[in-house]
């Protein structure tokens, strides 16, 4: 890993993830359609789903915070990030239906592509149960895992805290389409929000790997300060990132009259005449290129895309502290450095 910087250590581990998150979706499809041709065809395009190219950011964060504690990677700890990688994709199916996307990793959601096949409803009930069941099978990977029990149930458990916390963080993000939240409720849903996936992440590495209780608690707040640098940034991207660059169009989120942190710092900072001006513009049933570089001009001018950016530093700043106070090796604390730092100079390419 030394000489690597975050994205190929992540590329060169990710493939080893997804060749393990393979060989049990292809056992799963192949015992779907044993039972029923239909319930079969739909595990191999959860398969297609799931290993549709990506990052696999937080598989990969657990396998490198096992191996910063245990110097080895072995066939345990790759079962238990296939299993994360399915818990992941559980959360993301649901996400896709809620917001009604079509398209993840220019590919058809699971309900989009079923809605095409036949219809709508059999597509949205179909991503409900199929979510369900890539719970189910993330929870069943890492039962089979290979861990010793006590440790595997506190894993388990810090799994199913999270999920719990994601759910509960994405109630409120659909609440805020109604509504518009102060700082510190944005914080308040952004805790259980990205948040949850990396201290998940980084607290079942550590905890499978015996890490001292210390560090396993000090991974887990540096985790909460990651994932806000990764929401900020998420939601920085979706806003000012040309298609090119994004892979679909820009504003999305915007457009769903959803509410990120830059965007609540514009109704506090820019003029009202601007702020209302500002609510119209989003309030329109559809956001043009021309409405989006007016909305744009207006977090921009008003400095709230920059004090978004100052509070994301903030948190990078705190959770490298936090990482250096760990005895994680030195490698695997230059990934989490690597790619902390990649979140903050990410930002300076908007403006």
């Amino acid at each position: 890993m030394a000489g690597q910087n975050w994205e190929e250590t992540v590329n060169k581990h990710g493939d080893v993830i997804e060749k393990r998150t393979h060989i049990i979706l292809k056992r799963e499809a192949e015992r779907g359609i044993q039972y029923h041709s239909f319930i079969g065809g739909l595990y191999q395009a959860l398969r297609e789903y799931v290993l549709r190219k990506g990052k696999r950011l937080a598989s990969t964060s657990a396998l490198l915070t096992y191996k910063g504690f245990t110097g080895k990677i072995d066939d345990q700890i790759l079962n238990v990030c296939a299993g994360l990688e399915l818990y992941r994709h559980a959360i993301l199916v649901h996400d896709d239906l809620v917001d009604r996307d079509e398209t993840r990793r220019r590919g058809p959601t699971l309900h989009a592509a079923y809605a095409q096949s036949h219809d709508a409803r059999l597509g949205e009930g179909l991503a409900v149960f199929a979510g369900n069941i890539l719970y189910t099978l993330a929870l069943k990977t890492l039962m089979n895992s290979g861990f010793e029990r006590d440790k595997l149930l506190q894993a388990i458990a810090l799994m199913n805290e999270a999920f719990q916390d994601v759910n509960e963080s994405q109630m409120l993000d659909l609440l805020f389409e109604y509504k518009n939240p102060g700082i510190r409720e944005w914080y308040t849903m952004a805790s259980k929000r990205a948040s949850s996936l990396f201290k998940a992440s980084l607290g079942m590495g550590a905890i499978l790997a015996n890490a001292p209780s210390k560090d396993t608690r000090l991974l887990v707040e540096a985790a909460e300060h990651m994932g806000y640098c990764f929401d900020v940034q998420d939601d920085i991207i979706d806003t000012f990132a040309s298609e090119e660059q994004y892979g679909r169009k820009p504003g999305g989120d915007l457009a769903k009259r959803k509410k990120p942190l830059h965007l609540i710092y514009t109704y506090r900072m820019a003029g009202q005449r601007r702020v209302e001006a500002l609510k119209r513009a989003l309030l329109k049933p559809t956001l043009n290129l021309e409405g989006l570089a007016a909305v744009r001009e207006v977090i921009s001018g008003c400095g709230a895309l920059e004090k978004a950016k100052k509070r994301s530093k903030k948190h990078a700043e705190t959770a490298k502290k936090l990482l250096s106070e760990t005895s994680l090796t030195v490698e695997v604390k230059g990934f989490f450095n690597s790619f902390i730092d990649y979140l903050m100079e990410s930002l300076d390419w908007y403006r």
